[in-house]
């Protein structure tokens, strides 16, 4: 039986398979363009894998956002499709929403608000937000349970801000 490893901060040797990963998770190119346009940008500000072995089964991106200044967006998050629904996403996504809590920094995510939110993010703390993306998909960790009234710029790469 496979154990996946620890997560842990993605290296250059990574970028191939967390490129196969990506494809294999949103069925094509477009988030693969999206986190490389991030790195080239020069907004990229993390990225965690879950390795395995020689594969990458679980992978997520923080990028700077250009407003609010030190806030980070959460995109694209990913788990191999072989691998989805054993707590591996819950697992990457929660440490990050526990180091954003620690830390105080506000971490924003458009996606599914029962998984983000089981994970620890919080929706109502994004009900203020003015956002070119649907607020009603939009969490927050490390804002400390309050709904600051914030008007997001993403970063280019994004196309919608």
């Amino acid at each position: 039986m496979q154990f996946p490893g620890f997560i842990r901060p993605a290296s250059q040797n990574d970028i191939p398979a967390i490129d196969a990963l990506l494809r294999a998770a949103f069925d094509g190119e477009k988030e693969v363009a999206l986190v490389r346009a991030l790195r080239r940008d020069g907004v990229m500000r993390g990225e965690q894998v879950i390795p395995l072995e020689d594969e990458i089964i679980g992978y997520y991106a923080l990028s700077a956002f250009k407003a609010p200044a030190g806030w980070l967006c959460l995109a694209p998050v990913a788990i191999s499709p072989a691998w989805q629904g054993r707590g591996h996403g819950r697992r990457l996504v929660s440490q990050l929403a526990a180091w954003a809590d620690q830390t105080q920094t506000v971490i924003a995510v458009l996606g599914a608000p029962a998984f983000y939110a089981r994970a620890g993010f919080d929706a109502g703390a994004a009900a203020a937000l003015t956002s070119p993306y649907p607020v009603d998909h939009m969490l927050l960790a490390g804002a400390g349970g309050k709904a600051p009234r914030q008007r997001l710029a993403y970063p280019a790469a994004f196309g919608g801000s």
